[in-house]
């Protein structure tokens, strides 16, 4: 008799210790995928930058008609096209936007370089830019017709039109 009862008081341990193992095992599946590398994500066409609604609010407000701003502005392109942009739009390296700090999504703005006179019409639909003192980064295709393909940033002024 009290070799069974011994075999069933050692049964209760071993049954127990199964299921913590079993427990703990697939706790750490979930936890641990967090901890994974996100350079390959970001490299996907698509990827979301993650903005957060509060750092880059998208309000209904509109920038007064007029306002106008000065400073170095640059462009980017090719290593962002077909990924979201901070206003949740596809980039299109193509298309006449940009990028700035603060101005509500949608406004448009007259930039002009300064120092040739050129002017393109672009609309913000990005946050930045993020280098140096820049107020400005603009889409490839607008970039390129103030010619800063060749020179890479500029002195420019940009006029909110709408």
């Amino acid at each position: 008799m009290q070799k069974e009862t011994l075999q069933k008081e050692g049964a209760a341990p071993r049954k127990w210790t199964c299921i913590t193992l079993l427990v703990c095992f697939l706790a750490s599946a979930f936890v641990f995928p967090g901890c994974a590398g996100s350079a390959s994500i970001a490299s996907r066409p698509g990827y979301d930058r993650g903005y957060s609604s509060s750092k880059h609010p998208t309000s209904k407000k509109k920038a007064p008609i007029g306002t106008k701003i000065s400073g170095s502005a640059s462009y980017y392109g090719k290593g962002f096209d077909g990924k979201k942009t901070a206003s949740g739009e596809i980039f299109n390296q193509n298309a006449y936007t940009c990028a700035h700090k603060s101005l509500p999504f949608g406004t448009k703005l007259r930039v002009t370089r300064k120092s040739n006179g050129k002017s393109v019409v672009v609309r913000v639909n990005d946050r930045g830019p993020y280098a140096g003192k820049r107020i400005l980064d603009l889409s490839t295709a607008a970039g390129k017709e103030l010619g800063l393909d060749k020179a890479g940033h500029a002195e420019v002024e940009a006029e909110v039109i709408e």
